[in-house]
This record gives structure tokens, sequence and C-alpha cells, in this order.
């Protein structure tokens, strides 16, 4: 068979086991788990494939549905094309519903209704998938719409818990606006161009950056931002990572949010490319910093074990955005494998959340304890992902935050601009914090005393346990073998995104100049792949050493004080309740809490984020809308 048809048979592959599972598998177990099994596997590996004429061969593939080919170098027909940049994405797309998949099976086996489960799922798993296989503009919002509606049916499935609606309605309003933001954008492309092709498109956007252009960049922009949960879109992502199943939040957090990133790549860096703009690198830049620290610094303050772990995602996606603002091949390929790693060590966590939720009944980390020996294997596999995404060698986390740190700081010496400095000091700080976060989680959950009402909790069963495994062994291979993957995996998938002349090339059958501002970028990397830069870590170690101090600092100094302070002590007790959702979710923290003395010290801070984070979905609309505009603004000034 013509392994050009691959990509196309793998997406409806998955939609038709949707659908075999809806009509054949709601009754019998078995035959359910076997459509899903089947389905998935045999896409996975139809994808997987594909690495061998893509990344072996350097080869762009392309196939039109129907056989629409263009005419005279014009689309018609929806094309799907697969070059490096969007490979790399259908490896984590593919790696997470199936290991998702396997978990499932036992995870899931005391719920209700799994032929609706498996159903959504698979719609979910093929949306996605189709999404960063389409070269069509309008074909990959139809799959943004269909992944939306999955994940908000997949928030609401244990429907028992008036918690998990209300979080399913969060996501359904705020996506909903995302989306609209994002078929306005195309709308106005088509109005203007008169084709959906994304090839065609980067032909004919470049250098005619019109009124129209600006305001379709700024909606896609905001489109694609709400799908990935940056900040200030990310509000209804605590609620559904938490109110989902844990083996839906791990594919939010694997490939839902990369699909988000995968289009901000697409419209920066081919069909707008204006990423070569040092305006658009600082406003990129800007949203990943801040996300990286509000997502950290509410992870602090959580105690929810999936809520924890939500914010983390949010703030380790700031550290992709933040990369791939860069507009330099260090930079993407740094991000790009953070991505990888992020999909890796959070999907491990979450299955690890999912494993303690199976065998306690909870995840409220007041409730646990002492689970490591209850729970070995659980408890490694738990301990390598949090070192993974601490940062901590040999494992992965390390190897790709080092690199971006030495991206961003190579950025502040090539341009001069000491915001790129202040940026290097907020990625160290926030990693330093994401340690310190999961200290405290390994403390309240694995070690310490366990509860009486714990004594009889057993280990998951072993498909749970697989690929909680397969996750912790790429964990830390990435981090021993890194050069391997950025030799055959991450070099590619960078100058994929750079090289736009083969995308549009392969795609409408004829040579186009190409704007040589993003092209014309060295591609040198390949030969010394590596995080070892003698100067760079010199400079980095001693930003490491003031991170450290200054979070030192902010946590200590005042507890005392406030102890010996009752007056004190009243006026601080509502920083120890956290936020984020309505009161009957709001986590409480004690006074004993690791990190009470830090939250007390940015009592003024924590504050502000209880103020934004109200959990009142008419706010998070509201603040969706006004940032919106404002980013609308600076597009303007920033073209105009």
């Amino acid at each position: 068979m013509n392994y050009t048809h691959f990509p196309v048979l793998s997406v409806m592959g998955l939609f038709l086991g949707g659908f075999l599972v809806e009509i054949f598998g709601s009754k019998n177990k078995t035959v359910r788990n076997i459509i899903v099994m089947l389905f998935t596997t045999v896409s996975a590996c139809l994808m997987l494939y594909l690495t061998i004429p893509v990344f072996g061969r350097g080869e762009v593939i392309s196939y039109w549905m129907g056989n629409w080919e263009p005419v005279g170098g014009h689309a018609i027909g929806i094309g799907y094309e697969i070059d490096g940049l969007n490979m790399f994405f259908v490896i984590l797309v593919v790696l997470t519903y199936w290991l998702s998949a396997v978990y499932s099976i036992k995870y899931m086996e005391k719920d209700r209704h799994l032929g609706h489960y498996y159903t959504l799922f698979l719609m979910l798993a093929g949306s996605v998938l189709g999404l960063v296989c389409t070269g069509d503009i309008f074909n990959l919002y139809v799959m943004v719409e269909i992944m939306t509606f999955a994940a908000v049916a997949l928030t609401a499935f244990r429907n028992k818990k008036g918690s998990n609606l209300e979080a399913a309605f969060k996501y359904l309003v705020i996506g909903s606006v995302g989306s609209g933001f994002t078929l306005t954008g195309i709308t106005l492309l088509y109005m203007q161009f008169h084709t959906l092709n994304m090839a065609q498109l980067a032909s004919l956007v470049s250098g005619n950056m019109t009124p129209v252009s600006v305001l379709a960049l700024s909606f896609m922009f905001i489109g694609f931002g709400v799908k990935s949960f940056i900040v200030p879109f990310h509000t209804p992502a605590a609620d559904a990572y938490m109110s989902a199943p844990t083996s839906i939040s791990m594919v939010f957090s694997g490939m839902v949010n990369k699909a988000g990133v995968y289009g901000m790549i697409r419209l920066l860096y081919m069909v707008f490319r204006v990423i070569d703009k040092s305006a658009i690198q600082i406003v990129v830049v800007v949203f990943g910093a801040v996300t990286m620290f509000i997502g950290v610094t509410m992870a602090l303050a959580q105690h929810d074990f999936k809520r924890l772990l939500a914010f983390h995602s949010i703030s380790q996606i700031g550290y992709v955005i933040t990369a791939i603002g860069l507009c330099s091949l260090m930079g993407m390929t740094s991000g790009l494998f953070h991505a990888m790693n992020h999909t890796l060590f959070k999907g491990l966590l979450f299955l690890c959340a999912g494993a303690v939720l199976y065998a306690t009944g909870t995840t409220d980390l007041d409730k646990l304890g002492g689970l490591s020996k209850k729970m070995p294997k659980t408890t490694i596999c738990f301990l390598i992902g949090a070192f993974s995404i601490s940062g901590l060698p040999p494992f992965n986390g390390f190897a790709s935050k080092w690199m971006i740190y030495q991206a961003v700081y190579e950025k502040a010496v090539v341009t001069g601009n000491f915001f790129y400095t202040f940026v290097t000091v907020t990625a160290v700080v926030v990693s330093v914090m994401t340690l310190a976060s999961f200290i405290k989680v390994t403390q309240a959950v694995f070690f310490g005393q366990a509860p009486k009402n714990l004594a009889n909790t057993k280990e998951v069963p072993f498909s749970m346990r697989l690929p909680m495994w397969i996750m912790s062994a790429l964990c830390l291979f990435g981090g021993v073998f890194y050069r391997l993957i950025g030799r055959y995996l991450l070099i590619p998938a960078g100058q994929a995104a750079f090289n736009i002349t083969n995308y549009i090339d392969a795609m409408l059958g004829e040579s186009t100049a190409v704007s040589a501002s993003v092209t014309n970028v060295s591609m040198d990397l390949a030969d010394g792949f590596s995080y070892w830069n003698p100067i760079v870590w010199l400079v980095i170690f001693i930003t490491v050493l003031i991170a450290v101090c200054l979070v030192l600092i902010m946590g200590s100094g005042s507890r005392g004080k406030v102890l010996e302070s009752g007056k004190d002590a009243a006026e601080d007790g509502k920083y120890s309740t956290f936020f984020s959702g309505e009161k009957s979710e709001y986590s409480h923290v004690a006074g004993s809490d690791l990190f009470w003395g830090f939250k007390h010290n940015w009592r003024k801070y924590f504050g502000i984020m209880q103020s934004v984070h109200s959990g009142n979905i008419n706010d998070y609309s509201l603040m969706t809308v006004i940032c919106s505009a404002l980013i609308v603004i600076v597009f303007t000034v920033i073209f105009i």
C-alpha cells in the first residue's frame, strides 16, 4: 500500500473505531476493548512508519482527499501534508493516545457507559491527529471543533459530581470563544486570498500584511492561545484537568494543549511568517514567561494532586512558548524537546495521580501519606516524573530546560536586550519553584505517616503500571541519549519549521519564493546538539544560585512573626485558602504547610490571583475578551 495514504487512513480509522465502539462495544466489554486497542494500535503503527520516509529520507508527504490535486498551483481540495514538524507532533499524539488506551482498560472498568467514553476518546484522538496532519486551514478548524466538544464531554463524563459539569461548562464557554476567534480569522484570510490551503496561504500572505491580515493573525493567535491554555486563557484548565478521568487528563496535557502549540508554530512561522519581527518575538516570549510563572506559583498553593499537576501543565507550556518565540533553531529545537518531555513526564505524573486515586479513592494531599510502602512501583515512577519536571539530571527535563536557558541567554547576548536576561532568570526561578512544589507532593503522598484508612492500600494492576514504566524509561532515555533524539528527531523537526519552501513545493507541486528572513537560519546545530557550553554554564549556574537564594528569602522570615501575632495571623487567614473554582471546590491550606511563609510574603500577589480566579465563568469570559482586545491592539500597533 502507498504510504501516502497512511495519514488519512489513521485519522479515519480512529473515527471509525469510535463509531464501531458505540454500535458493538456498548454491551460487550471484550469486544469494546478489542476495537479500541486494535484501532489505536493500527493507527499508531501506520503513523510511526512514516518516520522512515520523513526523518530517514527527508521526504514531505502530501495526500489529496478524493484526488483533488492543485491545478496551476492553486489548491482546490483538502490536502494532508506531513513534514518534519508535524511528524514530530504526530509521534507525541499517537504515543499519548495509545498509552492512555492501555491505562484506561483497568482504570475505567468501574465506570458506567464506557461505550460512550471510548467513542469520545477515539473522537478526541482522531481530531488531534487530523489537526496536526491537515494542510487545509478550514479542515484544521473542523478538527479543533471536534477536539473541543469531545474534550468537554469527557470532562463531564463522571457527572455525578456537580463540579465536573461546572468544569465542562467552563471549558465549553472559553473553548467556544477561542474557536470563534479562530473561525473568524480563517474567514478573513479566505475573504482576502480565496484559498484555505496553508501552503498556498504561506506563499500569498508573506509580505502582504494588510489590516485584514493583521486582524486574522490576531484572532487566530488568540484561538490557538486558548487551545494551548496559555495565560490569560488558562482559566478552564485546572477544573477540566481535575474533573476529567485521569486517563483523559493525561491526554489533555500530552496532546490537546500540544495541538494549540503546533497551531501557533504553523501560524507564526509558516502561514504569516511574522516571527522574524523582534516585536512579535517579544510578545510571544512575554506570554511564555508570564504563563510559566503564574502556573508554577498557583501550583505551589494547591492541595489537590491533580489540580496541582494541572497548573504545572500550564507552567511547562510556558517554557515551550518562550522557546519557540525566540526565532532561532536552538530555541525551536529546545522548545520542541521540552514539548516532547512535557508529554512524557507530565503524562507519567498524571498516571501516577490516577493510580493513587484508583488505590485510595482520593487525590487530596491532606488525606494521603505513606504510600511508598503500599505502592512502591508507583512511587518510583512518580519520583522519576518529579525529577524530570523539576529539571534534575540525568532526566529529560534537565536537558530540555537547560537548552531553553541557553537559547534565551544567547538571544540576550545576540540582541543586547536585557529583557531576555530577565526571562532567563524567570525560567530558572520557575524551575526552582517546580522542585519545591514536588518536594511538597512527595512528602504529602508517598512519605510521612499513612492515615489509618489507607492501611489496606495495594499497588495498581499491571495494565496501569505498564504505561507508567514505558514513560519512566523514556524520561530517562531522553536525558541520557538527548544527542540521538536531537540528531534524528528534533533537528529535522526544527529545520522543517524554518524551511517553508519544501512544504509549499511538496504541496503545490511548484517552486515558490519564500522570504529569506525566516528560512535563512543557521542549521549547524545538528553537528553539536548539546546543552554543554562552558560560558553559558557558568553564567546560568550563577543565575541558578541567585534564583535559589531569592526563593529561600521569599519563603522565610515571616512565619514566626505571624504566629506570634494573633492579629496578623487572622488577617492572613484568607491566604490559607486557595482558589480557582466555586466554594465547594476550595482547597484548604493549613498553617503547617511547607510553603506557608512564602505565601504570606506574597499575599498581595495571591490576593490578586484570588480575585482573577473567581470561579465565575462570566468573569473568565470577560477577561478572555478584554485580553483578546488588547492582543488585537498590540498586533495592530506592530504592523500598521
